[in-house]
């Protein structure tokens, strides 16, 4: 199930959601630290199987939502992983009050992987703030939502006419014009961009996407042309 994706980092794929009658797939990170813990991105349904995989890679200490969409399954490895801690991007306390987090994603990476991961939040969207990730030993960026692609054929009928338009569907992976639209403080936006473009990604992982395995930093150029240009 896991599938290593660089050097001291995994990807796994989980089974599939429905969000307003929309069907997403899933797909979570697992990054091993300099000091042999496991942070553990956008957690996926745990079952026996994927448990054992991770338990053979570390201990799991780190558990991330990296938005407050996905927090689905944050539940489930919280209770398989008593002693790890759980982070909460900006806006889940209050959607989780049921979640005792131990702690909050911001620009600055926590203490505790600051060596191996940077981060910085994209503050200004009305949907969602997302908190993306840059792991340095396999120079991935890690997104979540604002970047998606869905093949052309993976939704039917008037949801695939609303993907299409809404660039889900578009030929290349791309931030979708809801998330474009819902971005009404674009000059933060913009700094929290610079920010990513100063990484020297190569790759580009998405929850919602084939990831990305080359000219990571120029891809992201080009999905966020439409707040630079």
């Amino acid at each position: 199930m896991l599938k290593q994706f660089g050097h001291e980092i995994w990807i796994a794929d989980g089974p599939i959601v429905a969000v307003a009658g929309f069907r997403y797939p899933t797909r979570m990170a697992v990054i091993r630290l300099s000091d042999g813990g496991l942070f553990v991105w956008s957690p996926i349904a745990l079952s026996d199987d994927l448990r054992a995989e991770v338990d053979a890679l570390g201990d799991v200490r780190h558990l991330v939502a990296p938005n407050s969409l996905h927090h689905l399954f944050l539940d489930d490895w919280r209770r398989a992983y008593t002693s790890a801690k759980s982070y909460a991007p900006p806006g889940l306390r209050q959607k989780r009050k049921d979640i005792d987090f131990d702690g909050d994603l911001a620009d600055a990476p926590i203490a505790a992987w600051a060596d191996d991961i940077d981060q910085v939040s994209m503050p200004g969207n009305l949907i969602t703030t997302e908190v993306v990730f840059f792991h340095r030993k396999s120079r991935v960026v890690l997104f979540t939502d604002l970047i998606q692609h869905f093949p052309a054929d993976w939704f039917s009928g008037w949801r695939a006419i609303v993907a299409r338009l809404d660039l889900m569907a578009a030929p290349e992976p791309s931030v979708p014009r809801k998330f474009r639209n819902a971005t009404i403080d674009r000059r933060v936006a913009r700094a929290s961009l610079e920010h990513i473009l100063a990484w020297p990604a190569e790759k580009v992982l998405m929850a919602h996407g084939e990831p990305i395995d080359e000219d990571g930093r120029a891809f992201i150029g080009r999905a966020f042309r439409w707040l630079t240009g």
